[in-house]
């Protein structure tokens, strides 16, 4: 309560001063000094005179020594000073609540006001004030882009070195061109096929007997290596030599123009779609990988140790399989088998229960008594968690045997489908039907451990 009154007159002082100007006149007249010299925040800290500093102090123990003197109450915040008060109950606790929640709101509102006074020499905060930042240093550059602005979430340019500002920003340049060049020659052989005639004459090596994607550089013979290092080796040669000023100039002069504004638009447009072909050709190279084609068809990825089980029951729309633990990443279909007769019997049993919390809500108890020798009726036993208390033990007994029997059976009696014990409810002749109950059941059981976790 006391920060938080305190705040509200902080953030008070703050903000009338703007509104409705200072008191006219002077603070101190010995020292010459009015009030419309002593500037709004934080500012007027260094305006104080030392006479006004030891008033404010001698204010503070005044109201602290007061307070503990005139407590009427053991009520906290009450000091005998009643403002926030009413005959009625209601009203009152409606107000003294008000006055906790704009407390907090205040101290909030006056830690930003600091904040921003101190950053930028105004409690509103004009980030046009703030020159110190380093991030200035690199707000104007290319690829300071909508909607995310000057983007530095791990803080590199925090220190605003522009040389090494300017190395990064060569070098994700040149990373992008390079991806740029790499995501069309994904792309381009799909769309307009590939050259006609010999890649390797001596190696009986036609251009279309190269695969696109990661295939190809298995088949690339021993002198093409050599052709490519070569080539790279050149280009970062004549780059060094023949450099501009820009990052990534190196004076061929293809993204120009005589008018500023256009050209820092198309070189503002390079790096952006730079930055999207990095993300796209790791892309093509993960599904390349995975699945042999950049296009990442799944049926294509037999490898996947999920794919045992992408079939199963249980695999439904939107998700399909499911499984973001990585639970069943090592293809043991033994495990796979031992968790799927574990889920539907915590289904079944959740099932049970979840009509166990609804039915005598719905339609009542049994009529007579559930213990005759304890003079325990149906209708004496609580609905839900308080029904465990009300249990004698001989029932216990009884659950816990019965308990047991459905195991024991189960155990003697059991299929090799999981959660098939002979007992036959969900079937049909038909497999697809058959199989389209056992999803069901499934479905349900898992709706059911969620709704009786919730009950």
């Amino acid at each position: 309560l006391k920060h938080g009154r305190l705040s509200m007159l902080a953030t008070m002082g703050y903000i009338t001063p703007t509104l409705v100007g200072t008191w006219p006149a002077y603070l101190s007249p010995s020292n010459g000094l009015k009030f419309s010299d002593v500037p709004n925040g934080l500012g007027a800290l260094s305006k104080v005179p030392l006479a006004g500093w030891a008033q404010v102090l001698i204010y503070c123990a005044f109201v602290e020594v007061s307070g503990i003197q005139n407590r009427p109450s053991d009520a906290p915040g009450d000091l005998g000073w009643k403002v926030l008060t009413s005959d009625d109950p209601e009203a009152k606790t409606k107000k003294l609540s008000a006055e906790i929640a704009n407390g907090r709101l205040a101290m909030m509102a006056i830690i930003g006001m600091f904040f921003q006074d101190g950053l930028t020499g105004s409690a509103w905060g004009d980030w046009a004030n703030y020159t110190e930042s380093p991030l200035r240093a690199f707000e104007n550059e290319l690829g300071v882009q909508e909607p995310v602005g000057f983007w530095d979430p791990l803080g590199l340019a925090a220190d605003g070195d522009s040389a090494t500002f300017l190395r990064r920003r060569e070098t994700e340049i040149k990373h992008g061109r390079v991806c740029m060049l790499a995501t069309m020659g994904y792309i381009t052989p799909e769309l307009t096929g590939k050259f006609p005639g010999m890649l390797s004459p001596s190696q009986g090596l036609t251009f279309d007997s190269i695969p696109n994607g990661l295939g190809a550089i298995s088949k690339v013979p021993g002198l093409g290596w050599g052709q490519i290092v070569l080539y790279c080796a050149a280009v970062e040669a004549a780059g060094a030599n023949s450099r501009g000023d820009g990052p990534g100039e190196f004076g061929w002069k293809v993204l120009t123009s005589a008018d500023p504004e256009e050209k820092k638009k198309k070189l503002a447009a390079e790096i952006a779609n730079g930055r999207l072909a990095m993300m796209a050709i790791i892309g093509m190279f993960f599904q390349d990988g995975l699945t042999g084609s950049a296009w990442g068809d799944w049926a294509n990825y037999t490898a996947s140790p999920l794919r045992a089980f992408e079939n199963e029951l249980g695999v439904q729309p939107p998700v399909g399989f499911w499984d973001p633990l990585g639970l069943a990443e090592d293809g043991d279909v033994e495990v796979f088998t031992r968790r799927r007769e574990t889920e539907i019997k915590h289904g079944r049993v959740s099932m049970l229960a979840t009509m166990g919390y609804i039915t005598p809500e719905i339609i009542g108890k049994f009529p007579g008594y559930l213990s005759p020798s304890k003079g325990l009726a149906f209708e004496d036993v609580p609905n839900g968690l308080a029904a465990i208390s009300k249990v004698p033990p001989l029932g216990w007994a009884q659950i816990v045997f019965y308990g047991a029997y459905c195991e024991i059976n189960g155990a003697n009696t059991r299929s090799e489908a999981p959660g098939d014990f002979g007992f036959k409810v969900l079937t049909s002749p038909d497999p697809e039907q058959r199989k389209n109950k056992l999803q069901a059941e499934i479905a349900n059981g898992r709706l059911a451990m969620m709704a009786i976790i919730g009950m």
